[in-house]
């Protein structure tokens, strides 16, 4: 399995990454594209700063992934996610699956992005239009999409 995981400051070309991605083992490449949003809890957000910690930050992706190539066959997967400065409308991070049926894609980047967001050690800051500024926790909703992945297999 081809497996490419960036951590960094520059934006991403999403046909870019697709075509290294393909290959003609490959039916299926289902991507999601996070992009920043405007408004968080009822709040006008300025920007975001996502930190991350180098190496440990790759490494839980990397195991991520790993995760999903157990339960699914894939010909790759691309995760990329950006850190520093973040303005609203701009991509925040690329998760990219390439198998042979569009089952398993839609299934792996699904359960990537869940675990990627549990699971790898972001750290956001949101800057308020107001001046103000606040750590932005993990969500409930977020754990809650990566628990249904305990579960078995509905055909397994």
């Amino acid at each position: 399995m081809q497996i490419s995981v960036r951590v960094q400051h520059e934006d991403f070309n999403v046909a870019d990454e697709s075509r290294r991605l393909s290959s003609t083992a490959s039916g299926a490449i289902v991507q999601f594209i996070g992009v920043m949003r405007e408004r968080n809890d009822g709040d006008q957000v300025a920007l975001m700063e996502l930190e991350h910690y180098p190496g440990m930050t790759e490494s839980s992706i990397r195991r991520i992934i790993d995760t999903a190539g157990q339960r699914w066959t894939l010909q790759g997967v691309t995760v990329i996610h950006r850190v520093g400065e973040i303005r609203p409308g701009e991509q925040i991070v690329l998760v990219a699956v390439a198998a042979a049926h569009r089952g398993e894609a839609f299934a792996a980047c699904e359960f990537v992005m869940d675990y990627l967001k549990c699971e790898a050690p972001f750290w956001k800051k949101e800057r308020l239009a107001d001046g103000s500024s606040r750590w932005v926790d993990s969500r409930e909703s977020d754990t809650q999409a990566r628990q249904r992945w305990s579960q078995p297999e509905p055909n397994g």
